[in-house]
């Protein structure tokens, strides 16, 4: 494997003219990279002063910000291990840096627990100078940087401790296919808990691009004042940046031809110097896919899950339609009889979770680090992935049949007046959906128009016999949504059981 991404930008800063801005919705911020290096030099010396040592492990648990980076950096620089907690999911309290073995918790949130330090100091500790050089450290493959924890659908999420190694096999794949360089400026808004969104960071520091860091909050807002070169995001994300588009190009209509509205109001949106769109950790409707295609912003759809970092990735040059790509350099895509995705890893995220029930490390990974994934899919004559859904997912019907619901459940989710669209069989017999309206009141029309056409092109025992419509849109808040936009499905029947066995609810198919 090349040269180590994070043994580069732990040795030395930069030597290079990059820059990193955190982008809020009063303005920017922007640093050079080398002064990002400097700054985050004194918040480890500041750590250390703390006592924070080698194999200590520190907390954040705050919405993104500079803050964030230097503590992160500054872990790096020391050899201790950061945990980085997702705001809204966690409470920063003594029972926190008990259950995960926090030495100091960074926190924008108020507590009185004893460890908890206000995230607001890093910025103290990054302008205090100190003469005691910091000690040289040195990442071996196997050594961990961080604990990242899943999204998890159900439970508390489960701790996974990620290799040096996995990291910097992942950043040299990507850069082998997207090459990143200067003039190239990368704009994050997912939390930086999600360890991929730090690997954008990372990445600026080694090649010399430049990065942006925002919330999903300020995300739209100044999407146009920043004119990032590539934006990574959900599908969730780019399905809003869709309905915000074919708004602005309604309203232009009149003036130009509907193609250059919805290019123009891409344009206005984004900005001007987009090269690329990056999704995935979640599927991407083809139609949603097609529309920024045919406005001008190349998008591009991977797969991978937090066990195994990136594994496939469309790219300029390799992209199929309905696919997640081809299968990155490092990476093995093994599919058993059934049709379900393992992944070997040349350099594994880990080969067990740090924190997680009893078997649950079993049930996913091998001996080896090759990972279980629970997705059904294939691969193409020219190596490219599809999934078809989650084996966890299938439905089997009273007569043996087996039902794939995420082809069906995309169908549905082709009509905009759909969100998200959830399958559930109560009595092994019909099937019963529950759909998350795009907007309140529910176009109740539009839903059963698409469940009449979804019917239509179906064989007998995959057609949807009711749609029970969501009281209210699916989301985070409500609890019916991950972090990264998928449904709960056991929340969601939890949420709607009544409705979902009483026959006489719902739209009814004809």
């Amino acid at each position: 494997m090349p040269q180590s991404v994070i043994n580069d930008i732990v040795s030395a800063p930069p030597a290079h003219n990059g820059r990193i801005s955190f982008a809020r919705l009063d303005g920017t911020e922007t640093l050079t990279l080398a002064e990002l290096y400097e700054r985050a030099g004194r918040v480890a010396s500041g750590l250390r002063r703390m006592g924070i040592a080698p194999g200590d492990r520190i907390g954040i648990l705050a919405a993104n910000c500079l803050e964030w980076v230097l503590l992160d950096l500054a872990a790096l620089r020391l050899k201790a291990e950061t945990a980085g907690f997702e705001p809204g999911k966690f409470r920063p309290d003594a029972e926190l840096l008990a259950r995960y073995d926090i030495k100091l918790l960074f926190s924008d949130r108020p507590s009185e627990a004893s460890g908890v330090v206000p995230v607001a100091e890093v910025r103290l500790l990054s302008e205090q100078h100190d003469d005691e050089p910091l000690p040289v450290v040195h990442y071996g493959p196997q050594d961990t940087t961080t604990v990242k924890f899943t999204s998890g659908s159900t439970g508390t999420p489960k701790g996974l401790a990620v290799t040096a190694g996995s990291i910097d096999s992942s950043l040299h794949a990507v850069q082998e296919i997207f090459a990143h360089r200067p003039g190239d400026d990368l704009f994050v808004f997912l939390p930086l808990s999600l360890l991929q969104q730090r690997y954008w960071i990372y990445s600026a520091l080694r090649h010399g691009h430049d990065v942006t860091i925002s919330t999903y909050e300020a995300a739209f807002a100044t999407l146009g004042r920043v004119r990032p070169t590539v934006v990574m995001g959900v599908p969730a994300f780019f399905e809003t940046a869709k309905r915000h588009i074919e708004s602005r190009a309604r309203r232009a209509t009149a003036a130009s031809c509907p193609e250059d509205a919805v290019k123009e109001a891409a344009r206005r949106l984004f900005g001007d110097r987009i090269r690329y769109l990056w999704t995935g950790s979640a599927p991407a409707r083809a139609a949603m896919l097609r529309f920024f295609d045919e406005a001008g912003l190349p998008i591009y759809e991977g797969y991978g899950l937090n066990e195994t970092c990136i594994v496939t990735k469309n790219h300029p040059g390799a992209s199929r339609a309905g696919s997640v790509g081809k299968v990155l350099a490092g990476k093995q895509v093994l599919i058993d009889e059934d049709g379900v995705i393992s992944v070997r890893s040349d350099h594994p995220v880990n080969r067990r979770y740090a924190y997680a029930a009893p078997g649950d490390s079993e049930r996913v990974f091998g001996a080896d680090g090759t990972v279980r994934t629970g997705d059904l899919g294939h691969l193409d004559e020219d190596g490219f992935l599809f999934i078809r859904g989650r084996a966890d997912d299938v439905i089997v019907l009273d007569n043996g049949k087996k039902v794939i619901v995420r082809p069906i459940e995309e169908q549905m989710k082709s009509d905009p007046a759909i969100a998200e669209c959830v399958l559930f069989c109560p009595a092994q017999t019909d099937l019963v959906a529950v759909v998350s309206p795009a907007a309140l009141p529910a176009d109740t029309e539009a839903i059963a128009a698409r469940l009449a056409d979804t019917n239509a092109g179906a064989e007998p025992d995959e057609r949807i016999r009711r749609v029970v419509v969501a009281r209210e849109p699916f989301s985070i808040d409500n609890g019916l949504l991950t972090s990264q936009f998928k449904p709960k499905r056991k929340q969601i029947l939890a949420a709607y059981e009544r409705e979902i066995h009483d026959i006489k609810e719902g739209i009814h198919a004809a």
